[in-house]
């Protein structure tokens, strides 16, 4: 998946480059770059269970964050590890909204090697915008 890991943010966080070449391939690519810090390896991820989600925001820096902070919450309220299949960015009568289906398993620490805890995304530095041919977000996850 295209993203990268930026050094230059706070050293309590997380902070992450990611793109596509749409809105989907770019929030998609960011749930991966978002996921990849809470475990050690995306292919240990089954998809034994789905889960359709819902979000809307007047921003797509803030649809991102709200679309990224749904898989953390899932993470800790449901004890699963999950991962974007289908994600579709759409306008909405006030901004803009996303469909997604995500699909995953329960934690298991004997198959997960579970890396960091990831607590939110943060405001810190978050953008997305549209460059040349591509989509490009900065996130900055709190762990």
């Amino acid at each position: 998946m295209p993203y990268e890991y930026l050094e230059e943010g706070v050293t309590a966080d997380v902070t992450f480059h990611a793109w596509g070449e749409s809105l989907d391939e770019l929030f998609a690519a960011a749930a991966d770059a978002t996921v990849r810090v809470m475990v050690a390896s995306l292919d240990t991820i089954r998809p034994a269970l789905n889960k359709s989600v819902l979000v809307a925001a007047d921003a797509l820096d803030l649809l991102l964050l709200r679309f990224l902070d749904e898989l953390i919450f899932l993470k800790d309220a449901e004890s699963v590890l999950l991962r974007a299949t289908e994600v579709h960015v759409q306008a909405a009568d006030h901004g803009q909204q996303v469909r997604a289906r995500f699909c995953g398993e329960a934690i298991d620490p004997a198959r997960h090697e579970l890396v960091a805890d990831v607590k939110a995304v943060t405001l810190y530095g978050l953008r997305v915008e549209h460059l040349g041919s591509l989509w490009h977000a900065d996130v900055t996850l709190d762990v």
